[in-house]
């Protein structure tokens, strides 16, 4: 499916969909609990990959209403009876390979070709200093992949400038093991506000899990225990919408959903504030209110807020000056090479791009946007962001695979439309 954005003025109210990030660890938490209710969990087609890993472990997961009810397999998880296809789940894959090395057996696990070409190499070398067999099929450090557990804990390398997810994988299955996980940083940690996200899932969840001075530690022989999980608001998705507001508000654009948490991209606030875009945030009552305003290019260091990359790339295209995105190597390691991906199709809508190694300069006072055809990637975060670019382009912009937005931000091109802008999927 593709979608045409036609320059446009938005305005009006929009809810920030509930957090991937919490919904995913929230799902896994419950599975390794004997048993919890996700109130307001993120539906979308990644989330559901970690709902049926719970399932294959031996849990299960019921959806009623805007709730999971989750009977989880009590740390305990069983060898899945197939193949765990965690789709194009980069979370799902690294949280749920650290739980199979908890199973008495063989689990393999596999995903779409995206997800086949994310490194795991790290993770799995983590996972046989603690006993496991951990292995790449092809040999290449990605999947499909083979573990068998059980393993019982102990202390590890890990680097962390690969994915924060490792640190996250290790912590939550550390807990269950006899002896717990103590975790070495081998390498400055990026993305650490998700390992931090992680921490205050595990505190709810009745879990202790500490920062230490060379990583983290997490005690093991611990239980998993909470009657009911409540997700909040996500600030990665409700970054797109911040960013229309900035970028073309007709007086404001309110939105809610957005109380204070451990997300790391809440920094997106400050960041249009910093532009020029006139922002206010209710804390209390989780709304952002957001006015357009002639915009700034400023330097913005992502090494903790990857996924803001995209966001503010396409901001940096509409704005006066120069807008250098600092520190984003990782962010080559997602679904895409997000920092080619959107030098590549900012260029094509007129935008004057710099690609480095770890930095994407966009020289918006250069630029001139004019509306074409653009790839979304496969990579829901480079379609959302290129929405916002379209808004502001001369013409028509058309984004090929507009349907990969349901991996995170499922309606998106609905709440875009019912705010004003000229949508059209095809």
């Amino acid at each position: 499916m593709d979608v045409t954005v036609t320059n446009s003025r938005v305005h009006g109210d929009a809810d920030a969909p509930p957090s991937k990030s919490y919904t995913h660890r929230a799902i896994l938490a419950a599975g390794y609990s004997d048993g919890a209710r996700v109130r307001n969990p993120l539906d979308s087609a990644d989330t559901k990959a970690t709902m049926g890993a719970v399932d294959a472990f031996g849990g299960s997961v019921t959806e009623v209403a805007d709730t999971l009810e989750v009977d989880g397999f009590d740390g305990r998880p069983d060898v899945p009876p197939d193949v765990l296809d965690c789709a194009n789940s980069g979370t799902t894959m690294r949280l749920v390979t650290a739980a199979a090395a908890l199973a008495d057996g063989i689990t393999v696990l596999t995903g779409d070709s995206s997800l086949r070409s994310r490194p795991q190499g790290p993770l799995l070398d983590a996972l046989e200093s603690l006993g496991a067999r951990a292995e790449s099929t092809r040999g290449n450090g990605q999947a499909p992949l083979v573990v068998e557990g059980p393993i019982e804990g102990g202390r590890v390398a890990v680097p962390g400038d690969v994915s924060s997810q490792f640190i996250t994988a290790l912590l939550m299955a550390g807990a269950v093991t006899e002896d717990g996980v103590e975790i070495d940083l081998t390498t400055e940690l990026k993305s650490a506000p998700y390992v931090d996200l992680t921490l205050d899932v595990l505190a709810d969840f009745d879990i202790d899990a500490v920062r230490t001075e060379d990583g983290y530690r997490v005690p093991g022989d611990q239980t998993y225990r909470a009657d009911e999980y409540r997700v909040p608001g996500d600030f990665s998705s409700a970054s797109y919408l911040v960013g229309a507001g900035a970028l073309a508000g007709d007086d404001s654009v309110r939105v809610h959903n957005v109380y204070p948490s451990e997300q790391g991209d809440s920094a997106i606030l400050d960041i249009v504030d910093r532009m020029g875009a006139r922002v206010d945030w209710n804390r209390d009552g989780g709304t952002v209110d957001v006015e357009r305003a002639p915009l700034s290019g400023i330097d913005v260091d992502v090494g903790d807020t990857p996924d803001l990359l995209p966001t503010i790339a396409a901001l940096g295209a509409a704005a006066d000056g120069t807008t250098r995105i600092t520190n984003c190597e990782h962010v080559r390691f997602k679904e895409t090479d997000r920092v080619d991906a959107m030098a590549t199709e900012l260029a094509a809508l007129g935008a004057t791009v710099e690609e480095e190694r770890d930095t994407l300069t966009v020289h918006g006072g250069d630029s001139d946007l004019t509306g074409t055809t653009l790839s979304g990637h496969g990579d829901h975060r480079i379609v959302m962001a290129l929405a916002l670019a379209g808004l502001v382009a001369d013409g028509d912009t058309t984004i090929t695979g507009a349907h990969h937005v349901d991996v995170s931000f499922p309606g998106f091109f609905d709440t875009l439309y019912d705010l004003g802008a000229s949508v059209a999927l095809d």
